[in-house]
């Protein structure tokens, strides 16, 4: 009996279905039901391209088909084994796993998976409660093509060396139900016995081949105006990592609207070729003196150059990094015929300065540093030639 005065649960369900339906609430609306199974980005025009445009099925993984048709053809036979997936950001790791657990479990992609990522702690209580407690459960799922669950360990070579012993046993405990999928980019940090225990694949940073195709298919949806050089540009800079090329591509067209070279060199800050081939013709012809001239510039009066010379009154006026400028002469150093007695002990100087950048020493300092390398290889070289 309910009480005086107060509704019936069976009032209240009458009532709730008597509201037409633009009163009635989601299950999201009320704070329950699955959140997450949207990606963000997904579906909305300011999102990120990185994840508007992952991939959601193997065929649409931009590169390493030897691994994806070798993992395609494990799953098509209900073999998949644990895995190891390794090598440097934005090369397809994640996307291809999640590509492997969208055609296995369909629908039911959220109940069947744990992922933990970076951001997660992954502590060995997290591995003794949480990783265990998943893989331990037997899973019921009608319409899948597996009842084994997956577990992604995203960024795992940032697991402390207790979690990966502590997650040794559970991964040969449980084998039968579950499966395991560890990603990292450095392999080295991953103990040897979870090593042997996985089946490796190193995926390599992308060609420009790829990455150029799979930015043409972006910028195709996107509707942009992008130049050869402008893409070329983009591709240069990514250095074979995906994520990277997108975000600059999206950054750029959001600063201008044509995408160009320029546009692209500026919106990252990186250095020109045309600069870095103007910044090496003063480091090997002019004088110390005169290629360390500084940039004087005060709020009252305009740059003053002298000769238009100076790698200092360069990096002044369009605000570029020392290291920017070391990283573009290692290859351009390679272009330049010398002989290897002139040529090894430059790239050994550019390494150092490098890494004394990396300490955030004085970049004054290190500039004449790389100065003088370049005045020794001038004269090794007119010693060479003499």
């Amino acid at each position: 009996m309910a009480k005086q005065g107060g509704p019936s649960p069976m009032d209240v369900d009458v009532a709730a279905a008597l509201l037409p339906p633009s009163s009635r609430f989601t299950a999201q609306q009320k704070g329950k039901g699955k959140v997450g199974t949207v990606r963000p980005g997904v579906g909305e025009k300011g999102g990120p391209w990185v994840e508007k445009y992952r991939p959601t099925s193997l065929s649409d993984v931009a590169a390493h088909k030897d691994i994806v048709e070798t993992i395609d053809r494990l799953t098509g036979e209900n073999k998949l084994p644990h895995l190891l997936l390794y090598g440097p950001p934005g090369t397809g790791k994640t996307s291809t796993i999640l590509a492997v657990a969208r055609k296995l479990y369909g629908i039911q992609f959220q109940n069947m998976i744990l992922e933990l990522n970076a951001s997660d702690d992954r502590g060995i209580d997290v591995v003794r409660q949480q990783v265990q407690d998943f893989a331990s459960t037997q899973s019921i799922c009608f319409g899948t093509r597996a009842n084994v669950k997956l577990v992604i360990l995203d960024e795992a070579d940032a697991m402390t060396k207790d979690a990966q012993f502590s997650l040794r046993r559970i991964i040969e405990k449980y084998t039968r139900n579950t499966r395991f999928c560890l990603i990292c980019n450095y392999v080295s940090k991953i103990i040897p016995a979870l090593q042997s225990r996985c089946t490796r694949f190193r995926f390599a940073p992308l060609d420009a081949k790829n990455i150029s195709n799979r930015l043409r298919y972006v910028i195709e949806q996107e509707g942009l105006d992008v130049t050869d050089t402008g893409l070329s540009a983009v591709v240069r800079l990514s250095n074979g990592d995906m994520r990277k090329a997108l975000n600059i591509l999206q950054s750029t067209q959001m600063s201008s609207p044509h995408v160009s070279e320029e546009a692209v060199y500026l919106c990252t800050g990186s250095p020109m070729p045309k600069d870095i081939e103007q910044i090496a013709y003063w480091l090997l012809n002019e004088s110390f003196v005169t290629a360390y001239q500084t940039f004087v510039f005060t709020k009252k009066t305009l740059p003053i150059f002298d000769k238009g010379k100076g790698v200092s009154q360069m990096k002044t006026l369009k605000g570029l990094a020392l290291v920017d400028i070391v990283r573009e002469l290692h290859p351009f150093v390679f272009c330049i015929s010398m002989p290897a007695v002139v040529r090894v002990p430059l790239i050994n100087a550019l390494a150092d300065i490098e890494y004394r950048l990396a300490f955030g020493t004085s970049e004054k300092l290190q500039l004449g540093a790389l100065l003088s390398a370049f005045t020794h290889a001038r004269s090794s070289l007119v010693a060479a030639a003499k």
